[in-house]
């Protein structure tokens, strides 16, 4: 007799697992089911209350000039710089050649 209790036993929760899986699949479908039917029926009832967000154009705001004028500003500044800097490095190359002669080492392999 006990050869058939555990088989018994695994086919009772077994059986069990099956029943709480597939009710709550059909509780679950059930609820969507109606969710989808409420939404649908709103839509057909009330179209009038979807209103659309403004387009981008009309969010977008031209700059004003002071925003370009210091745009503008900033980028000269920065090729200023960039090229006191470029002048730097080839004041430094040019100082090693003539002071040490030969060919310039980069600054990274010293």
């Amino acid at each position: 007799m006990s050869f058939l209790a555990g088989p018994v036993s695994g086919a009772l929760v077994a059986g069990g697992l099956y029943y709480g899986y597939s009710n709550m699949m059909q509780l679950k479908t059930e609820q969507h089911r109606k969710d989808l039917h409420a939404l649908s029926v709103r839509l057909v009832e009330h179209p009038a209350l979807i209103i659309a967000p403004p387009s981008a154009a009309t969010r977008i705001t031209p700059p004003s000039f002071n925003s370009v004028l210091q745009a503008r500003w900033n980028q000269e500044i920065t090729t200023l710089f960039g090229g006191l800097r470029e002048w730097n490095v080839r004041a430094q190359e040019w100082a090693r050649t003539e002071l040490y002669g030969g060919e310039v080492r980069s600054s990274g392999q010293r």
